[in-house]
């Protein structure tokens, strides 16, 4: 099958034989697609090389052919987004974050939609850690794993903003005592679910529950970005 000009991001690359590159790319209309780049590593594929860098809006010419596609030609749509320091570490994860938990020629056009939103708020420099949140949500409910953010799970009530809940994986928000891991006020998942930035104290608790779901995707699987994370605030 030919797939001709469509809209894609590489999320992750890898050497593929002696000259070639193995690409884990995010298309808007055929999901997350496996990609054979032949000869872009070999001195004459510099240039085309040079534009197969994450974070570049492309659209690419493919042939499918089984589980992987051929690149025929990769076009720049626009200039390349510039995540550097924080940014380019959330851009990283972001990354990481799709290739793990999507699967291949699985489409999801609303997920690259925030994908490609994501990317530019990061690269204007807003609040990371507000965007990163707003990503995470929006990925799992373009996966079928949508939050329910705004009524108590046990109860069916609306959740009140002053109490204190912990969120259960494939069940919801509960109330729970202050002793809880990862317990959260009722305002804070209110303002995920209205994209409403709560306070600090507020994202930190958001971050907590938003990981302890991913884990739960993935099995209990850590994602490397989660250590080189906590290894860049270390070094600090």
């Amino acid at each position: 099958m030919l797939i001709e000009q469509q809209p894609a991001y590489v999320l992750h690359s890898r050497p593929y034989r002696e000259t070639s590159l193995l690409l884990e790319c995010l298309t808007r209309d055929h999901g997350r697609l496996g990609v054979v780049a032949r000869g872009v590593r070999s001195q004459r594929g510099r240039l085309q090389r040079s534009q197969l860098e994450p974070f570049q809006p492309l659209v690419l010419d493919l042939q499918m052919r089984g589980e992987l596609a051929t690149l025929r030609i990769a076009e720049s749509t626009a200039v390349p987004l510039r995540l550097q320091g924080d940014a380019g570490l959330a851009g990283l994860y972001v990354n990481e974050l799709v290739v793990r938990l999507t699967e291949r020629q699985d489409p999801h056009p609303e997920l690259f939609h925030a994908y490609a939103q994501t990317l530019a708020r990061l690269a204007a420099g807003e609040s990371l850690a507000w965007h990163l949140r707003r990503f995470e949500r929006d990925l799992l409910a373009a996966l079928g794993y949508a939050l329910q953010l705004d009524a108590d799970a046990d109860t069916g009530e609306p959740l009140q903003p002053e109490v204190l809940y912990a969120y259960r994986p494939e069940h919801g928000a509960v109330r729970c005592n202050p002793n809880e891991p990862h317990a959260l006020c009722g305002d804070d998942l209110l303002a995920l679910c209205d994209d409403r930035m709560p306070d600090a104290q507020g994202l930190h608790a958001l971050r907590g529950m938003m990981r302890e779901l991913i884990r739960f995707h993935l099995g209990g699987v850590e994602l490397r970005a989660w250590r080189v994370l906590r290894g860049a605030l270390t070094r600090r």
